[in-house]
């Protein structure tokens, strides 16, 4: 080792021993090959040993790379003239020599982690593209020629592996000749396999991206994200048919106004975004003049050329997709083969997102009916809930949340009936109305519970449940809390302080027909606040639950409490805001010694209303 680092792996040494591990430190060592003195760079990382047994504890186990060889490998590849660069499968630049960039006249932060054909203007043409999706789909080199403005001609050739494609580029000394039948042939042949696969690509980049598409909104976002790009359109709209007439289902674009004569027009119409329907044959309109030539009466809408593509599904139609192009667009005989094959594509996808949406219509407006449509208002205590579905499907959950009135004061109830199904809702809507039953005739909370536990497991659903039941007495400065197997209640005291309640925890509903269930005492001054909530709230995959208790806990401690509405609202703030929620979300709110009540209508996350506001 060369003198000078001997400090260096010593100190690395004592930090692995504090830390458990070495991150890439550099060391000069003897280099001994050829009998030289000389040295060279070798990178070490070490980590100690994952052992019960002390006496491996000393020891590093860990790696050595020869740190020279890849530099000495960049090295090279930056002396050649030759510009050298490397793709990522899905075309994105990861590496570009100096001679790439200064052929391409780009700079490298312009350049990595970015499409050619995005950052070049004079690369935009499909064909470029083309040609990396045809070597990736085939396995072959394929190469081709460019120009850059204003005349410097380029020629690319592209070689693929698995993990990717090396691509070399070189100045050309002459633009492509067609004098020669020889030449003209050649160019044809080498055009033509990457066009046949081109379209294949297109058509399996769809089918791909569709097949991830659930809702109609959704494909119709990725036929948008798709076809534009695609085709350099400007325009897109979706009608469907709806009644027998032609409705809007989709736009996007520039042009408000870009096809609103087709709003509510019957199919039988003789319009090309009916005629394409009926006729099953798509129809390309390159100008204005065409347009006016063959539908005099049809406003063009600031669009210059249209593809209207009939949708159509099992033989049934299912509506017109449109194209706009602001400029002039020639569609060669590529983009109509293209774009008549993405045609049936669209529209089974299409068709199969509408009847996902009809079922998930009817599943939410069934988990709606089962929960409150309004809470009691009751002197001295103010309530409000919060129900928020889950968004990784139709399958509805078995969440649930009640305020009964007693002739003692008020009960509140949180349950969760396990997994997302008909079968879990139902079950939870009978379990609420047990629960119901149980606290009308005044029995204690334990007693509800148990009772509610015997009526699970005589419905024999197969399911288990979680419930916390807390009754509270107006003018009693306590409640009586029993819980079978549900998170912990939070309790926020008038000073702000809160707290998870400890309660003494009965088993799950539907376990042993025996089960009972003890009763916590909890004392309230005027101005608690007690949230009761379900597992959606407070659970992430991979992390522990109780972790997402504290961190309710603190924004039920540190938000402010000036509406209680307000406070719900702030404590489902983050899951409202997220894209995927894998399970649903039920909140209950209740202030104690407010001096009035509150009512609610759930109504998929929309913000509730509170009784003072009426």
């Amino acid at each position: 080792m060369h003198p000078g680092d001997r400090a260096a792996l010593r100190a690395a040494a004592r930090a692995a021993a504090a830390e458990g591990r070495i991150k890439s430190r550099r060391l000069r060592i003897r280099d001994r090959r050829d009998g030289g003195e000389g040295y060279r760079t070798v990178e070490l990382w070490g980590r100690v040993p994952e052992a019960d047994d002390a006496r491996a504890r000393p020891h590093l186990v860990g790696t050595v790379v020869d740190a020279q060889a890849g530099s000495a490998a960049v090295a090279a590849v930056e002396r050649l003239r030759d510009g050298v660069f490397s793709l990522a499968p899905d075309g994105r630049v990861t590496y570009a020599n100096h001679s790439t960039l200064q052929l391409l006249g780009v700079r490298g932060d312009e350049l990595l982690g970015q499409f050619l054909w995005d950052v070049l203007p004079w690369l935009a043409d499909p064909d470029v593209e083309y040609r990396h999706r045809s070597a990736m789909i085939s396995q072959a080199p394929v190469s081709f020629l460019a120009c850059r403005p204003p005349d410097r001609w380029l020629a690319f050739s592209l070689h693929p592996e698995a993990d990717g494609v090396t691509g070399r580029v070189v100045p050309s000394g002459h633009p492509p000749s067609t004098s020669t039948p020889s030449a003209s042939s050649a160019e044809t042949a080498t055009a033509a396999t990457p066009a046949r696969l081109g379209v294949m690509y297109h058509v399996l980049q769809l089918g791909s991206a569709l097949t991830e598409a659930v809702t109609a909104r959704e494909v119709c976002e990725v036929i948008s994200d798709q076809l534009l790009p695609a085709f350099g359109g400007q325009q897109l709209a979706i009608y469907v048919v709806r009644d027998g007439t032609m409705r809007l289902l989709y736009h996007t674009g520039h042009h408000e106004d870009f096809l609103d004569w087709l709003e509510g027009v019957p199919l039988p119409a003789c319009l090309p975004g009916t005629e394409t329907l009926t006729s099953g044959a798509p129809l390309f309109i390159e100008s204005q003049q065409d347009l006016s030539q063959d539908y005099p009466a049809i406003p063009t809408g600031g669009v210059s050329s249209w593809a209207y593509l009939p949708l159509i599904a099992s033989s049934h139609p299912v509506g017109t997709c449109v194209l706009g192009f602001d400029e002039i667009h020639r569609f060669t005989e590529k983009d109509r083969g293209v774009l008549t094959a993405l045609a049936g594509l669209i529209a089974q996808a299409l068709e199969r997102a509408r009847l996902y949406d009809a079922e998930f219509a009817l599943a939410r407006g069934l988990q709606q009916a089962l929960l409150p449509h309004r809470l009691p208002v009751v002197p001295g205590i103010r309530t409000v809930a919060r129900y928020l579905p889950g968004t990784s499907g139709m399958d509805i959950g078995g969440d649930w949340y009640d305020v009964i009135p007693t002739g003692s004061g008020v009960s509140l109830v949180i349950g969760d009936v396990e997994g997302h199904s008909i079968a879990a809702a139902a079950t939870m809507a009978q379990l609420r109305s047990a629960v119901r039953a149980f606290a009308a005739v005044g029995h204690t909370p334990g007693d509800v519970m148990a009772g509610a536990n015997r009526t699970l497991i005589d419905l024999d659903p197969g399911l288990l449940a979680s419930c916390c039941y807390i009754h509270l007495e107006p003018h009693g400065h306590h409640a009586c809390a029993v819980t079978a197997g549900h998170p912990p209640p939070l309790l926020r005291r008038p000073d702000a302080t809160t707290n998870a309640l400890e309660l003494d925890v009965g088993p799950l509903l539907g376990v042993d027909r025996a089960s009972s269930y003890p009763a916590t005492r909890i004392d309230l001054l005027p101005g608690s606040v007690l949230a009761l909530y379900t597992d959606g709230l407070v659970e992430e995959r991979g992390a522990d639950i109780n972790v997402g208790i504290d961190g309710l806990r603190a924004s039920l401690a540190h938000a402010p409490a000036d509406s209680l509405d307000e406070l719900a609202d702030r404590l489902l703030h983050n899951a409202r805001g997220s894209s995927y929620r894998a399970d649903d979300i039920a909140l209950l709110l209740a202030e104690y010694g407010s001096g009035h009540g509150a009512e609610v209508t759930p109504d998929h996350g929309v913000i509730l209303t509170d009784s003072a506001k009426r």
